[in-house]
């Protein structure tokens, strides 16, 4: 199922959600090359969050494979900026397209509830939990960790709590059928929930998809949701919706 909007109207312009979309456009076209070998290579080798490194599980000199007949090399030193700098990184360009679109749908809605400030630093923290989501699952790990899936996931947890009855306009493929139909957020976000944390209970350690780190990332966002929501802003957006439904004939709050 692939989201393409949700009926959430905003009260604030999602700004912090623009400046992370541009940030990880930016990191990928200037620092990873759009993808070119050995830009690509020497950001993740430099920038990405490879568990065994981190914990101290790898001996010095210890070779990460990244094809095309480069590695990684373990170095002295430990580099905790991986926590917060892997999540900026991506392997890809569909990797890089996937995880903006899905913070475009869902962050700007979650940023209204909370405010540029705590939205932010919800958002860092989310990702750092998913990345202690993997470190946990798979401490000695020599394979590098990029992606900023594991902090929208955190957003993907906080929405739904925060809107769970909102309509998320979703495009469905069955093999070669595609559809398109509007259903809750708590049935298009719980279904992907359960569909990592299954993934993450069969798929390989050493896999390529860092599926734990999603569930870490969605349990972050749904813990952390209601301390950072912001009160005031939570009412008036209330007082926002409630105007708008009683506006229209046959209106109502839901």
């Amino acid at each position: 199922m692939f989201p393409y909007r949700d009926e959430n109207p905003a009260l604030l312009t999602p700004v912090v959600t623009i400046v992370l979309i541009v940030a990880n456009i930016s990191v990928w076209v200037l620092v990873q090359g759009m993808g070119s070998g050995p830009a690509l290579a020497r950001s993740i080798c430099e920038l990405g969050l490879t568990p065994g490194d981190l914990l101290n599980r790898l001996p010095l000199g210890s070779q990460l494979p990244l094809g095309g007949g480069m590695a990684c090399v373990v170095t002295e030193g430990t580099p905790w900026q991986t926590l917060l700098t892997s999540m900026f990184l991506h392997g890809g360009w569909l990797h890089l397209l996937g995880n903006v679109w899905f913070l475009w749908v869902f962050g700007n809605n979650v940023e209204d509830a909370m405010g540029h400030g705590r939205f932010a630093a919800f958002y860092l923290l989310c990702g750092i939990g998913a990345a202690a989501a993997q470190l946990l699952i798979d401490p000695g790990s020599p394979v590098p960790m990029v992606g900023a899936s594991g902090a929208i996931s955190g957003v993907m947890g906080a929405y739904a709590l925060l809107y769970p009855r909102v309509k998320i306009h979703t495009l469905v493929v069955l093999v070669v059928i595609f559809f398109r139909v509007a259903i809750p957020a708590w049935v298009m976000l719980g279904y992907w929930f359960v569909l990592q944390l299954m993934s993450a209970g069969v798929n390989e350690v050493g896999g390529g998809v860092a599926f734990a780190a999603h569930v870490g990332g969605f349990i972050a966002g749904a813990a952390l949701v209601l301390p950072f929501r912001n009160e005031e802003l939570w009412r008036r957006r209330a007082e926002m919706l409630a105007a708008r439904a009683w506006a229209r004939p046959g209106g109502a709050v839901v």
